[in-house]
């Protein structure tokens, strides 16, 4: 006997691998709003890259673990899996369009930083260095890199990366009575589309730079 039931007509349903029948997939404007997972790292050379990733993460509090995955196997990967570490920095909403300029597909010798005027503050815990700016920042040292595989088996062009937090860089005027103050931090988060949105609840729109 089937379990199946047909879905109310005000819902409107669909498998992935047939299609969602919408103008725009809503699949990232479901999972919102994500922090996102603002990412620096240095390659086995000493070479620094910053890149922002829209699937980020905590998944475990003691000790903490955090994580993003990468659609495609990219500068950031390749630097964490030869050095074992990265930070990862709050993205405020002042630093928006900062972190929006790193998102730039660039050469993997230019350096975000440079290209975005913001400040490498040197790790305590890794080599990677973190943005100055940020209103906090975590040290991270590998867990595991993981590309993942379909249902199918076959392999996907996303890797998935945990860490273990080693270090945490909070900046003295976001700490309120011994408390982070996120919402004076304002982080700017993944809302879907090209939609983000601050602490604040104000919504804007960014558009990734070619």
């Amino acid at each position: 006997m089937s379990t199946h039931r047909p879905a109310p007509s005000d819902v409107h349903f669909y498998r992935p691998e047939d299609g969602h029948g919408l103008p725009h997939d809503p699949f990232k404007a479901i999972v919102a709003p994500r922090m996102i997972g603002w990412i620096s790292s240095r390659d086995a050379a000493g070479r620094v890259n910053l890149a922002p990733y829209s699937f980020f993460g905590a998944f475990a509090g003691n000790p903490p673990v955090i994580g993003f995955s990468s659609e495609g196997y990219k500068d950031t990967v390749r630097n964490i899996e030869a050095t074992g570490e990265f930070a990862w920095n709050m993205a405020s909403l002042s630093l928006a369009e900062k972190m929006n300029a790193t998102s730039a597909s660039v050469p993997s010798d230019v350096d975000e930083f440079v290209l975005a005027g913001l400040t490498p503050a040197p790790g305590r815990s890794i080599a990677a260095p973190h943005v100055a700016e940020s209103p906090a920042a975590l040290e991270c040292k590998v867990l595991q890199v993981i590309r993942l595989n379909a249902l199918d088996g076959s392999p996907m062009p996303n890797w998935l990366v945990l860490g273990q937090v080693v270090g945490v860089h909070i900046r003295g005027e976001f700490l309120k009575e011994g408390m982070f103050d996120t919402f004076l931090a304002q982080p700017v988060m993944r809302a879907g589309y090209r939609a983000d949105y601050a602490q604040t609840g104000d919504k804007f729109e960014m558009i990734r730079p070619r």
